[in-house]
């Protein structure tokens, strides 16, 4: 009798974990097969009348309710898709991911991603995307440049497909008109500025985020552009490499803020000392900071942005796909709807969000240009035509721990 209990037990377990992880259902199990070979206008027909869970950091407010508020909206009346919007870290996504490839869960229950970095290298090289699909969408091929390294690769590793552009970011400079007089647009007058002002210029310790990219930016200016470190593995070699810049800032210390003694150790410091006027510039990933700190009543009327002619560093979020999604038709037309010249509009207002657009200015046709102007960025924001004029892209993710840890080396010892 025991026995015969603990067989039952164990069947009711086992036909449970096939229908669980072992099992596709036909209709997902069809998607999967000719998704990516139906016309649009039939994945849009399987898309019709179902849901879409979208998996997303959700530790923004304001971003929460664009995407459940306009983006929900809009979905619902275009396309009958229902969104549901899931908090939840990039990380821990993946490593749910993670953890269904390995236990063969074939039908999951994440459709859509917003990921990147490091987390969509370890979600190709642990194959957990599905694709490639980007060419497939018609706002890709539409309003993105399809050659440009900020939309072909992550961080330097290659999206072959794999991901879809959502959002963007760019390095800028914040500076104070009434009292720089003409922002130093170049490197060269970068420094010379610093160096006629010692002791008003100075940039956050690494590994801040926002100081590690300023270094960077160093790094491509004093040894000859980011191209060369694309296809560099040894770190011996890489070390080598920047380390001229890392003792050109050294020798740079005794012009910045405290002689470069010690450096505020965050962007917020930073920020704070800017606003006292204890520094005369600031910097930030976000081209529409200025502004909302003006808002704020954070910054004065007068701060200003400025990027350099050389350019700044810009990085891009995306969109992936699981390999396991339920609903890979609604998920590539969600993501097709966000990359539409509409919803890209949307996103941009500061009102909104204010979040870089990655459609190509270039690809815009001349009423969506005028749209696009017509668009109150606020005092202290530049233009989305300047900044992608001013734009080079991220080094390789791998890099940056090697720049920081020589940094703390050579420079914040």
């Amino acid at each position: 009798m025991f026995k015969k209990k603990v067989v039952s037990l164990a069947l009711v377990i086992t036909i449970l974990l096939l229908s669980i992880i072992g099992c596709t259902s036909p209709q997902a199990q069809k998607q999967e097969e000719n998704v990516l070979e139906q016309e649009w206008k039939e994945v849009i027909a399987s898309a019709k009348g179902t849901e879409v869970n979208f998996y997303m950091w959700g530790g923004s407010r304001t971003i929460n309710q664009w995407v459940k508020g306009y983006v929900a909206k809009n979905l619902k009346e275009k396309y009958d898709i229902t969104l549901n919007m899931v908090p939840m870290d990039a990380t821990d996504f993946v490593n749910k991911l993670l953890g269904e490839k390995q236990i063969g869960k074939k039908e999951g229950t994440i459709d859509l991603l917003w990921i990147n970095g490091e987390n969509f290298k370890t979600a190709m090289d642990n194959e957990l995307l599905f694709g490639p699909f980007a060419d497939n969408l018609p706002n890709y091929n539409r309003y993105m440049n399809t050659d440009s390294k900020q939309i072909t690769t992550d961080f330097g590793f290659p999206t072959k497909g794999y991901e879809a552009p959502y959002s963007k970011a760019q390095f800028i400079f914040i500076y104070d008109q009434n009292k720089i007089e003409k922002a130093p647009y170049s490197f060269e007058e970068l420094i010379a500025w610093v160096k006629s002002h010692p002791g008003k210029f100075t940039y956050p310790a690494l590994p801040d985020f926002t100081g590690s990219a300023f270094v960077r930016h160093v790094i491509y200016e004093i040894t000859g552009g980011y191209e060369q470190y694309y296809n560099l593995e040894d770190e011996a070699e890489i070390r080598k490499k920047i380390r001229p810049a890392l003792e050109f800032l050294a020798d740079l210390e005794p012009y910045l803020w405290r002689e470069g003694e010690t450096y505020p150790s965050t962007i917020a410091q930073l920020d704070n000392m800017f606003a006292d006027g204890e520094v005369l510039m600031s910097m930030g990933y976000d081209p529409s900071k200025a502004t909302s700190e003006i808002v704020k009543g954070t910054y004065p009327d007068s701060a200003r942005t400025f990027v350099l002619e050389s350019g700044t560093i810009s990085n891009t979020n995306f969109l992936a796909i699981p390999f396991n999604s339920p609903n890979k038709a609604g998920a590539l037309v969600v993501a097709n709807f966000l990359e539409s010249f509409e919803a890209q509009l949307s996103k941009y207002n500061p009102e909104n969000w204010g979040a870089l657009p990655v459609f190509s200015y270039d690809k815009l046709n001349d009423q969506e240009k005028e749209e696009l102007a017509d668009l109150d960025l606020g005092i202290a924001t530049l233009s989305q035509e300047v900044l992608d004029k001013h734009s080079v892209p991220e080094l390789p993710a791998d890099l940056v721990p090697i720049i920081e840890d020589e940094w703390n080396k050579i420079v914040g010892k």
